[in-house]
């Protein structure tokens, strides 16, 4: 679908109150769910900042549609409201703008920046496929993995290269690999809460009940592979985006370390976490390595 071509002008050229309020809801959003997510972007430069809030801000509205089990709301209305979150993101970028603030906020970013139904479609539906799918194969966990992850990492790589096609062909491996690895991880580290209450599977073969340490061993190599090819594209990202995913790098990779040293039945229970103190290291230690 072709984006508006004046209404990309005028939101590169000005930003009005009703902009400004959606882009603070945006903020807002990410602040109340994802502390970890929060503490990286600040070292985001602005505009950068803002614009990988506004994505993330979606991102979040959609999964909490399919996943907040403190609403009554039955498969059937979940469904509902990702398919209409899906029509009106697409509307916006078509129109320019929603009565949705983080609708809005989101399509400020991607008319700026050129985030299309390439990349959009891709995300929701993976989206539904959490309404719908209960045991993955190899095959619907790669789709997933790339609509639910890696898309949301080249909408940021978008951000970051800010126009430059030849370096985001040239970092868009890495920017995937990313996004795959961060999605495993928390596969991996929530997989009490998505078999037990949500009833899914997402590693092909992997039970609650059996899961050894050869399989968490197995993941992890697998993961880690992915950590280290994006850590090279890490390195090649502007300045003013570097310092913030060399953090969010260094946080997942301090996870990837403390589940290997996990016994599988632990992480069978139990959600592994790092300590707010060891994250504030990590981020600082980004903040100067990562320049």
């Amino acid at each position: 679908m072709p984006l508006s071509t004046r209404w990309r002008t005028a939101a590169i050229a000005t930003g009005t109150s009703y902009d400004a309020a959606a882009l603070q809801s945006a903020a807002v959003l990410i602040k109340h769910y994802s502390t970890s997510f929060g503490w990286a972007t600040r070292l985001l430069h602005e505009p950068v900042r803002t614009h990988v809030r506004s994505i993330y801000a979606l991102v979040r509205v959609a999964d909490e549609l399919v996943d907040d089990d403190t609403h009554p709301w039955d498969r059937d209305r979940r469904a509902e409201l990702v398919d209409g979150l899906h029509a009106e993101t697409l509307r916006a970028l078509e129109h320019g703008g929603s009565a949705n603030l983080v609708v809005h906020a989101f399509a400020l970013t991607a008319v700026e920046h050129g985030v299309g139904r390439d990349l959009i479609d891709p995300f929701f539906d993976s989206m539904r496929a959490d309404l719908s799918v209960r045991f993955h194969d190899a095959q619907s966990l790669d789709t997933y993995v790339y609509g639910s992850a890696e898309v949301v990492g080249l909408m940021c790589l978008r951000v970051f290269v800010d126009g430059d096609a030849v370096r985001f062909a040239e970092l868009s491996p890495g920017a995937r690999r990313l996004g795959a690895s961060f999605q495993k991880i928390n596969f991996l580290r929530d997989l009490h809460a998505d078999q037990a209450l949500l009833g899914r599977t997402y590693f092909p073969g992997v039970n609650l009940t059996t899961f050894t340490d050869r399989e968490r061993d197995l993941l992890l190599d697998d993961i880690d592979a992915d950590l280290k090819v994006a850590a090279t594209a890490v390195s090649q990202l502007p300045v003013s985006s570097r310092r913030a995913v060399h953090a969010a790098h260094a946080l997942f990779a301090e996870l990837s370390a403390r589940l290997r040293v996990t016994p599988a039945a632990q992480i069978a229970r139990k959600r592994v976490r790092v300590p707010d103190l060891v994250k504030a290291q990590i981020l600082a230690r980004s903040a100067l390595v990562a320049r």
